[in-house]
């Protein structure tokens, strides 16, 4: 009877856990974005060019370092979307690398 009532426990909690696990991710990813975008944003009004690459934004000391994709788990999976400006190329935008899908049905790479 105990085992029982233990798995019918372990049967609604695992699931609310790993469902959890994926909303934090999804809010480091968020929190991520907002932070690059912030300091290529801020690049840009300093030097007034964007970055050619998103190292520029630790050489420079917007950022202390490039954070890891919390999907990919890596540093170097952004992507990158290029300026439209051909006076004033660089990275304007940037991406998650992970081809997984938000828990809202959203693809990361549109976040």
């Amino acid at each position: 009877m105990v085992m029982a009532i233990i798995g019918t426990l372990l049967a609604i909690a695992v699931p609310r856990y790993f469902h959890s696990l994926e909303r934090a991710r999804e809010t480091v990813l968020r929190q991520d974005l907002s932070i690059l975008r912030e300091a290529i944003d801020k690049y840009n009004s300093d030097l007034n060019k964007y970055p050619e690459k998103l190292t520029d934004l630790v050489d420079h000391h917007y950022i202390r370092s490039l954070p890891a994709d919390p999907f990919t788990k890596l540093a170097d999976t952004w992507t990158t979307e290029a300026s439209d400006d051909p006076d004033n190329p660089g990275i304007r935008d940037v991406h998650s690398g992970s081809d997984a899908t938000a828990s809202d049905g959203t693809p990361f790479v549109t976040w």
